[in-house]
């Protein structure tokens, strides 16, 4: 037991400087995010209520106090998921977000008083499963890579593997926007969150080196001057909006219970992959580290699966469930058995 707490000292002691400021970053950060989904969800349908809802185009929530206050707190836990992406690798940063699962989940109850959504305690031990996962691939998260101006992120990002990728993901975005999004958005959960994803994989990559411009600029190393900077803050801008936008549709239409991990788990695994192509972050880990990293993203999914799949267990039956929503659910807009995907308020009874 003593060589193992030693252990455990000297994998801890040997985390740098930068990687600790950059958990203690990514933790407050996901404590902020995770409270303001509750927030913004409940500002939502009161929004909802009284005027166009947002899955259906509409806008009436920007004159919601309450969906403010959750976007605060919103913007307040994205500065300092800002800040930890300049100080750590988004290989340690980015999986930090299951601990906003953990908050949404301890609100679970709290949501099906306010937000009257339904979750299963399997729904929760998937979740949990979510938490297992991403400690995992914290434990054995690479140093940060030494970068002396932000010229030198360009050169990476205009890598051709790199602007492979960006082609990838601005070409899937855009047949997702135009053809998939207004045929299939109501229906089906992957189609907003999808474009949430792939958005988010480059404005991560974007916010790290904007991040990084400007901790090198607060050191005495002006990046401003940089032409490369300024595109990476239009870059960021661009996307965050974009993100925020289809993220409100997807809240909006779709329980917050099964929205939050699944967008977690497809921001995280695309997130992870933009970075080892662009900053070769696996370049620096050894292959056992690679490998427990992999079996990290094994129980994510899994633990996403089951909150998919979650079935209502007070009736005992073990038929599996499709998770689309039936076009002829019960008038609650619940699935027959376990979690409902679409939240209560989605549903217009003719």
């Amino acid at each position: 037991m003593a060589g193992g707490a030693g252990s455990w000292v000297v994998s801890y002691t040997g985390m740098s400087a930068d990687n600790i400021k950059g958990l203690v970053l990514a933790l407050s950060s996901s404590s902020f995010i995770g409270a303001s989904f509750i927030v913004k969800k409940k500002g939502l349908k009161k929004a909802g209520a009284s005027g166009l809802r947002a899955g259906a185009g509409g806008y009436s929530y920007l004159y919601e106090p309450l969906w403010w206050a959750g976007m605060i707190a919103m913007i307040v836990g994205e500065v300092a998921n800002f800040a930890a992406y300049a100080f750590a690798p988004a290989i340690l940063v980015t999986p930090l977000g299951a601990l906003s699962i953990i908050i949404r989940c301890n609100f679970a109850a709290l949501a099906h008083i306010i937000l009257r959504e339904r979750l299963h305690i399997f729904g929760i031990l998937g979740c949990v499963l979510c938490v297992v996962g991403s400690t995992t691939i914290v434990l054995h998260a690479p140093q940060e890579r030494a970068i002396e101006s932000v010229a030198e992120v360009w050169d990476l990002a205009t890598e051709p593997a790199f602007l492979l990728y960006a082609a990838v993901v601005l070409a899937a975005v855009f047949i997702l926007v135009f053809y998939f999004v207004p045929q299939y958005g109501q229906t089906h959960i992957m189609v907003y969150i999808g474009v949430c994803s792939l958005v988010g994989s480059l404005s991560v990559m974007s916010v790290k080196a904007l991040g990084i411009a400007l901790k090198l600029t607060f050191s005495g190393m002006n990046q401003l001057i940089y032409p490369q900077t300024w595109i990476f803050t239009i870059v960021v801008i661009t996307c965050i909006i974009t993100q925020m936008n289809y993220l409100n549709k997807a809240l909006d239409t779709f329980n917050t219970a099964v929205v939050s991990p699944i967008y977690y788990t497809m921001f995280t695994s695309l997130t992870i992959l933009a970075s080892v192509i662009m900053f070769k972050d696996w370049d620096r880990q050894n292959p056992t580290q690679i490998v427990t990293e992999m079996c990290g993203f094994v129980t994510i999914l899994s633990g996403t699966f089951l909150l998919h799949k979650t079935k209502d267990m007070a009736d005992g039956l073990s038929t599996s469930l499709s998770i689309r929503l039936p076009k002829h659910s019960d008038e609650d807009g619940y699935l027959t058995e376990g979690i409902p995907l679409r939240s209560p308020r989605s549903i217009n009874v003719d």
